[in-house]
């Protein structure tokens, strides 16, 4: 102990590292930290839902994100893909329905095996894991509580908070009480039936175009915009392509009051939404009201007033430096947390893995945020690396960007004769820096296997000359970035007509 009898010296700690949140960032951090023979605790608790949904170690992404909802992705492309079949040949001669309870069961089976792999891997690398909620007591000290309310103290020398979000609630009569959200939807032990899908998140859409895809009606509730902060020409085409697909759309209304008419699974709702341009309402009855409204960080019950850690009081969102430090030294802070940062599962794991590089084996190689790509497994899918086109002109001034586009039509949909015009490509260009590609998008199929590729090449500095001079693979998708011509600007038609 120091002098004054109330700082613990290093080597009196529990642990090297306490680790908060057993989510992909959190798991990825504890176990690098494990590799340098660090004594790590992973802390990870997951408060039911208001309907009661819960899950196992593995966070977000793994139990009730990208992981289900791309698989119930791939279930409704195999509805489309069923249909198209029978232009190929195929002759199906039972009628084809799908069943959500047998959908659910091997999507659950799925992630019940990750949850315990992950459980396994901490155990193989002797890191300690509790299911307990982590709760800062005092500068070093954390204190736990599992579900019977069993409480523990531990201490560390460092911390890493790594709780990620949660989904936002409306705060309107009935919202809690009978909607559902993504934490409650793949999980869900009937099938929806009609629902109402409040929002206009990647979340929102996504949710709302799977669940079309599986034969439901589905009606999106959108207050202002699609796809915030996404390039707002594609997400405008994503909302037509949901359209002419089945998806309808209210536009700038949002819901005021959410009642039940009758009990089930599912039952029946009534929901009331007033209009955000007047005092229009209306009112609609849904058998499930999915809100997918936003996130919000989990960060105001975790004791960080205790021990002096500033969050955006406003968001609460960390604030980090460059070395996801907050401004308590020994605290950091990985994920969807993070102010300013990107909330995806693959930057977490990478911010998460060299933050314990820097920490325990002295490199010095930091976590980049630019040019992370990303994909929205919307029906037609949406791949993004870069720039939008709205953030280029407002960073680099309209006439300094030069914009390459195409649509495009997949040589699998000519057969079925099936949304000709509807999947685009579209390269930013800086036009000052020898017209380095600084954005890229495409809308179509399997555009987040397309997107990593042209992501690295982004990342070498990949210029329009270079993408001229590479040589497509006929008759693939991809293959339409290696020969667009025509610039927005010149307003040149962009139609195709075959592949």
């Amino acid at each position: 102990m120091e002098a004054n009898g109330l700082t613990p010296v290093p080597d009196s700690y529990d642990y090297d590292l306490i680790v908060i949140g057993g989510g992909s960032g959190g798991l990825a951090a504890a176990k690098e930290a494990a590799k340098y023979e660090k004594k790590v605790m992973v802390l990870d608790f997951v408060t039911p839902t208001p309907q009661g949904s819960s899950w196992g170690l593995g966070g977000t992404c793994v139990n009730v994100g990208c992981i289900p909802k791309k698989l119930m992705h791939q279930a409704a492309l195999l509805g489309q893909a069923l249909q198209d079949s029978r232009k190929f040949g195929w002759q199906l001669t039972e009628e084809v329905k799908h069943s959500w309870m047998t959908m659910t069961e091997s999507v659950q089976n799925y992630i019940g095996s990750l949850n315990w792999g992950y459980r396994v891997a901490l155990r193989d690398t002797k890191v300690t894991y509790e299911n307990a909620y982590g709760e800062f007591v005092g500068p070093h000290t954390i204190k736990a509580t599992n579900k019977k309310g069993i409480e523990k103290l531990y201490t560390a020398e460092r911390f890493i908070i790594a709780t990620g979000e949660r989904p936002r609630y409306l705060g309107i009569p009935g919202d809690k009480e009978y909607c559902i959200s993504s934490d409650d939807l793949f999980s869900l032990p009937y099938c929806p039936g009609k629902t109402l899908v409040v929002g206009a998140s990647y979340v929102a859409l996504e949710c709302a175009g799977f669940l079309a895809g599986l034969g439901l009606d589905v009606t999106v509730m959108v207050r202002s915009i699609l796809l915030r902060g996404f390039d707002q020409d594609m997400a405008n085409k994503i909302g037509e392509y949901m359209k002419e697909h089945g998806v309808n759309f209210i536009r700038e209304f949002v819901p005021i009051k959410v009642e039940q008419v009758e009990e089930g699974t599912p039952g029946i709702l009534k929901v009331t939404a007033k209009s955000t341009t007047g005092d229009q309402m209306i009112e609609g009855e849904y058998n499930t009201v999915l809100l997918a409204i936003g996130r919000d960080p989990c960060t105001r019950k975790i004791g960080l007033d205790k021990v002096g850690v500033n969050i955006n009081e406003k968001t609460g969102k960390i604030p980090v430096n460059d070395e996801e430090q907050t401004n308590v030294p020994h605290i950091y802070a990985v994920g969807d947390i993070l102010q300013g940062k990107l909330e995806l599962t693959p930057v977490a794991i990478q911010a998460g893995r060299l933050l314990v590089r820097r920490l325990y084996a002295g490199e010095t190689t930091k976590c980049d945020y630019v040019n992370v790509p990303t994909t929205v497994f919307t029906p037609l899918e949406y791949g993004a690396c870069g720039y939008s086109e709205e953030t280029a002109v407002e960073k680099f001034g309209e006439q300094n960007i030069e914009v390459y586009h195409s649509h495009f039509w997949p040589l699998e949909w000519t057969v079925p004769s099936r949304d000709n015009n509807k999947c685009y490509a579209k390269i930013i260009c800086n036009i000052q820096d020898n017209e380095r590609v600084i954005g890229f998008h495409v809308l179509g199929p399997n555009a987040g296997e397309v997107t990593q590729g042209f992501a690295a090449a982004i990342k070498c500095g990949l210029t329009k000359e270079q993408l001229d001079s590479t040589i497509g693979i006929h008759p693939v998708c991809a293959e339409v970035f290696t020969n667009l011509s025509v610039t927005k600007r010149s307003g040149e038609d962009i139609t195709v007509s075959g592949c």
